[in-house]
């Protein structure tokens, strides 16, 4: 046999090997990294889709927290994991579509370094106050007391760059109010602070914040959806208070990194829109006030695409840095 037909032989091998790990997908258990510490409404997401497509797929599907560096830390872990389905992450407007415009030294590139897989959920953002520490009763008197002390209020998020960040800082503009950030690392520490009185206020996702509201810990006094939510009906949203158009969500997505198969990213693809659909995630969402979304790869990269052009010029404008 010559050299040329050796050659031949091994290019056929090397590209059937993808195929063949393509088609007995999953062989393991999947690492679904969550880049965020636990508590909020990321982890709520993650582990009711992880746990369908575990029962689905016959291999178990195991969430892996891991916060730090605006996302970074995470992305950075899942950008350089073998592609070959086995290690996908939580991907979120954050890390998807701020840090590239908020970070000076960005070290992955969303584009480049990843392949969207699935939409899985938008999460509407409140903004709640401590009821007990704040003397407010709804959000145009919560407005009035920020300006009447700039800057002596703050509030929480769960990092810089986050969704929450992202969220206050949109309506600090809308409002013309000066309100301290405090970034933490993930929704459950920040809450920890809110409710102990330690800040006075957040935006965050429903799914994170309704236990507290139904308690009478936290008051919800504003939405950020265009229309209001069915778990608070008598809370009013951000735009019919006095600011049309002023919209916020949080969405989380499902990523992979560059070079997976597309044969993987189909089938993960069609398991996860078939697990948004079941029982138990309709269920968990609904509960949570979590709008689940089924779509191809493609409608989720176009997806991102939008969202990197609107949050681009909110990150510009409020001046967000993420160091």
């Amino acid at each position: 046999m010559n050299i040329v037909s050796l050659l031949r032989r091994a290019a056929l091998a090397f590209a059937v090997v993808p195929l063949m790990a393509a088609a007995q997908y999953p062989a393991k258990p999947i690492r679904f990294v969550v880049p965020f510490a636990p508590g909020g409404s990321s982890e709520i997401i993650a582990r009711s889709v992880a746990q369908e497509l575990t029962t689905q797929l016959g291999q178990s599907v195991y969430v892996e927290n891991k916060a730090g560096g605006a996302s970074t830390i995470a992305m950075m872990d899942v950008k350089n994991a073998p592609p070959d389905g086995y290690t996908i992450i939580l991907g979120h407007v954050g890390s998807l579509a701020v840090n590239p415009y908020a970070m000076k030294t960005h070290p992955y590139d969303v584009d480049r370094d990843f392949i969207p897989v699935a939409l899985l959920a938008r999460v509407p953002n409140l903004f709640v106050i401590n009821a007990e520490t704040v003397p407010a009763k709804d959000f145009r008197e919560f407005i009035a007391l920020a300006k009447a002390k700039p800057g002596v209020l703050n509030y929480g998020s769960a990092g810089n760059g986050s969704a929450g960040h992202l969220a206050f800082e949109y309506l600090k503009m809308v409002t013309g109010t000066n309100i301290q950030h405090v970034p933490y690392k993930g929704t459950g520490p920040q809450l920890q602070d809110l409710l102990g009185g330690r800040l006075e206020a957040t935006s965050a996702g429903a799914p994170a914040l309704m236990a507290h509201i139904k308690s009478g810990k936290l008051r919800a006094i504003a939405v950020g959806t265009p229309k209001r939510i069915p778990a608070l009906p008598d809370t009013p949203t951000v735009a019919e208070l006095g600011y049309p158009d002023f919209e916020t969500s949080q969405w989380y997505g499902v990523l992979v990194p560059a070079g997976t198969p597309r044969e993987i990213v189909l089938r993960l693809n069609a398991e996860i829109n078939k697990a948004l659909q079941s029982s138990h995630v309709t269920q968990r969402y609904a509960a949570d006030n979590a709008v689940a979304e089924i779509g191809s790869p493609e409608q989720f990269a176009a997806f991102i695409a939008r969202e990197q052009s609107r949050w681009k010029e909110v990150v510009r404008k409020a001046d967000i840095k993420i160091e």
